[in-house]
Order: structure tokens, then sequence, then C-alpha cells
């Protein structure tokens, strides 16, 4: 199951978040999946039960968004969604396309909570 070394890998990139913004707590992650990411959304769930622990994302909610599959057509131009095996262009049906989306694994959100910061003792 690599998807345990993916939410461990993810979790690296949060924690480094939280440090970075002087979070106590990671509250929820968002990422966004492609059906051709070779992810399996449910067994990332299953994998982030699991890695989260100890780590300042324990009591973190993953929510994931899945992604849509978007070809570019290198003969007429079109723009349009596909399905996964089935990568043709939906305006004149030739199957020289480029894939624009639906291949990503990316972290789009962290919310944290942060430490009230102490008021300053300042010499106004």
């Amino acid at each position: 199951m690599h998807e345990l070394s993916i939410c461990q890998a993810m979790l690296t990139q949060v924690e480094e978040i939280a440090q970075r913004e002087h979070a106590s707590q990671v509250t929820r992650i968002l990422i966004r999946i492609g059906p051709l990411s070779g992810v399996v959304p449910e067994l990332l769930q299953q994998a982030f039960t699991i890695a989260r622990a100890g780590s300042v994302a324990a009591s973190a909610e993953l929510e994931t968004e899945l992604q849509s599959i978007r070809v570019r057509c290198q003969q007429c131009g079109a723009e349009c969604d596909a399905e996964t095996n089935r990568l043709i262009c939906c305006e004149c049906g030739d199957f020289r396309t480029q894939l624009i989306s639906g291949d990503e694994l990316l972290l789009a959100s962290v919310e944290l909570t942060r430490e009230p910061e102490e008021e300053g003792t300042g010499d106004d």
C-alpha cells in the first residue's frame, strides 16, 4: 500500500507548514486527487489514520477532492472532459490529445490553529 508512504510525505510537508506558521495544531487537510494519479482515495484515508498519529495533525480531518480528467485535442484544439480509458477529443473524436488534468495529487490547503501571541511588553 503506497498510500501510507504518500501520507507520510504529505505529513512532512504539513509539519513544515505548521512550524513555519507557528501553529500548534492542524485541523483540516485538503488534497486534490486525479483519477489517473494512481492513488485510491479510500486507501489514502485509511493510511492517513495511521500516519497522523503523534504528529501535529493527529486530530486533523483529511478531505479529498476528486478532480476530473481534461484533455486538449492536438488536432482541433478543443478542451474537454474525458474518461479514464477514453482520452479522446469530445469535438472531433481524434485520439491525439494532451492531458491537461487528472493525474494530479496536490496538497491544496491546510487549516491550522495558532497559539495566541503573547502581548509584548514594548517600550512605547
